[in-house]
């Protein structure tokens, strides 16, 4: 069997160099694609965040937003600007799994294969093309099994340092952070690492991560952990609408690229199985362990991504490495996958990637196979309506006038292209929205966007129907849902007492 080399040469440090510059052609090549269509309507929220910078909000935790106006910052409301940072963090990933093999002592094969196979993921390669928290998320897992790599291959206590400081900026990035700690946790104790236990470093390590994230947890404490609420209500609605049915199954395409298989099943034997990985099992426990937890919470299959570039890098170089002394097995093996994984991933751009041009046969071939592409679609337009319907209330009434939105998309929406039109802030009773309040002096009349018409029957004293939200390509989406815009004027019962009946979370 081939043994782990401690010290790769100096060939696998110049793959690591070329994949370094695949990853950097990957992300302008998503910066290129990532100029067309529109801000997605989770982008939107988070869009507006990022202007109301805090500590902690609803749906998430603070890092993204912050993110997010760094982005804003540099780059404006240019959408390739604004996903810059995703793309990036998807580009070091590559570059950081195929560092894992590297140090597993892989060849500058196994390098590549773990690079691309990650390169590749269908979870990735949209994470490249929208800027959420599921890209960030990806890099901070990839990038903790990096750190506890090099702790388990120099048994330098200090490199808990580094990890807690990757854990702190995890959970300030999603709160699943705390899975994957379960993970190390289990591994420290299951493995030679657990003598670590009575080093200070390991608990300096520990106090790091708590300070990190001390500032969101008493913004939690200071608002009642509502994302912990937020949290129990969405999965409830994902569970309610089949979004967790079949986990396992999907595992097997979603969050992987499906030719991939074979090297994540041989990352698992390897880091359990092989005695030359015998020192990384901690990495096997860091992906079985919060895989076991996404099974029994019913979890959402692509939550699992960010664990396959670990069995990636430990697969791709135990199964190089059993073929060392056959050349032409492992050439096949080498062309033959790459073939494969590129086959998939072009596959994906293909149908979730921004690439075609609007309105051409292969726009709306990508529309009708995927959601967030939808929902990219028809916001500025929406804006265009509300303030054409706002031109027609009379200036003295306008500044008694609110922009009511039901979803956080539209709110997005209003206040991102609103200012152009002369529009105020939007008002929403979803997430951080509620929090901002309805405005002081209460609105006399409130311009409804996404809501029907019962609804507003019960709430306001009075509505028409003032106009509907454009939809001139028929595009199937949230907003087709519930067309109407409606003119209301006062709440039955006054804004004090419908405000707090209209919280929701989306």
């Amino acid at each position: 069997m081939t043994d782990v080399n401690p010290t790769p040469p100096p060939r696998h440090r110049d793959a690591l160099l070329a994949i370094a510059i695949f990853a950097l052609a990957k992300l302008a090549l998503h910066t290129i694609v990532n100029q067309q269509y529109g801000f997605h309507r989770d982008e939107l929220a988070t869009l507006d965040d990022a202007r109301h910078l805090a500590w902690g909000y609803v749906a998430y935790p603070p890092l993204t937003p912050f993110v997010g106006r760094i982005a804003l910052t540099l780059f404006g409301t240019s959408l390739a600007g604004f996903r810059f940072f995703a793309a990036a963090a998807q580009s070091v990933v590559i570059v950081l799994t195929a560092g894992m093999a590297r140090r597993f002592g892989g060849d500058r094969n196994a390098q590549w294969l773990a690079g691309l196979a990650v390169a590749v993921a269908p979870v990735s390669l949209v994470a490249s093309s929208l800027f959420q928290y599921v890209s960030f998320d990806f890099l901070w897992f990839v990038l903790l099994a990096w750190v506890v790599v090099r702790l388990a291959e120099t048994d330098d206590p200090r490199w808990w340092m580094a990890i807690g400081l990757v854990i702190g900026l995890g959970f300030l990035t999603k709160y699943t952070m705390l899975f994957f700690v379960c993970g190390l946790a289990v591994g420290v104790l299951a493995t030679p690492l657990r003598r670590h236990l009575g080093s200070r470093w390991l608990w300096i390590g520990a106090a790091i991560s708590l300070l990190v994230a001390a500032p969101n947890l008493i913004w939690q404490w200071q608002h009642d952990f509502i994302s912990l609420e937020f949290l129990k209500s969405i999965h409830a609605r994902d569970v309610e609408i089949g979004r967790t049915d079949h986990f396992l199954r999907n595992q097997l395409f979603v969050p992987a690229n499906p030719f991939t298989i074979p090297f994540w099943v041989a990352g698992l034997v390897a880091l359990f199985g092989v005695p030359s990985f015998r020192r990384f099992r901690v990495l096997g426990w860091m992906v079985v362990v919060p895989f076991a937890i996404f099974v029994a919470a019913r979890g959402r299959d692509y939550y699992t991504a960010p664990l396959y570039s670990v069995l990636y890098a430990a697969g791709a170089t135990w199964l190089v490495s059993l073929l060392a002394e056959r050349s032409i097995a492992r050439r096949l093996l080498v062309a033959v996958s790459v073939i494969l994984f590129l086959l998939v991933g072009v596959f994906v751009v293909r149908h979730e990637l921004p690439i075609a041009r609007v309105g051409t046969p292969q726009w709306h071939d990508q529309l009708a196979d995927s959601g967030d592409l939808r929902e990219e679609i028809g916001w500025p337009e929406l804006a265009g309506e509300v303030a054409r319907i706002w031109g027609t209330i009379p200036p003295a009434q306008r500044a008694r006038t609110a922009i009511y939105c039901s979803n956080y998309g539209e709110a997005g929406a209003i206040d991102l292209y609103g200012p152009r039109y002369g529009l105020p802030p939007a008002i929403s009773g979803v997430n951080s929205y509620w929090a901002r309040g309805y405005g002081d002096p209460p609105p006399e009349q409130v311009i409804v966007i996404g809501s029907r018409p019962d609804r507003v029957a019960r709430r306001f004293d009075s509505f028409v129907v003032a106009g509907r939200v454009p939809n001139p390509h028929r595009i199937a989406n949230e907003e087709s849902e519930h067309p109407d815009i409606f003119l209301c004027g006062k709440p039955r019962e006054g804004w004090a007492a419908l405000w707090p009946t209209i919280r929701g979370f989306g």
